[in-house]
């Protein structure tokens, strides 16, 4: 089965993590960073991707936590 990609996105006026394909957020928060280190951890310990989205909905960054066999270079970090 593959993993999904946890989604950090906006949701009213707040910020919601959610597994890829799922209705409802795992959490919520009230600021963009805290939503961020929330699915950082899930993602980790999913071995998956974390997908960050803007306020419009846009995608702003993406890092993996899962074993690729061919990463890229990262030039973030």
């Amino acid at each position: 089965m593959a993993k999904k990609n946890i989604h950090v996105v906006p949701q009213g006026n707040q910020w919601a993590v959610k597994p890829e394909g799922s209705k409802e957020p795992v959490s919520k928060h009230r600021t963009q960073g805290a939503a961020e280190d929330a699915g950082r951890q899930l993602a980790r310990k999913n071995e998956s991707e974390l997908v960050i989205h803007r306020p419009n909905g846009q995608i702003r960054d993406k890092d993996s936590y899962g074993n690729d066999p061919n990463p890229p270079k990262d030039t973030k970090h």
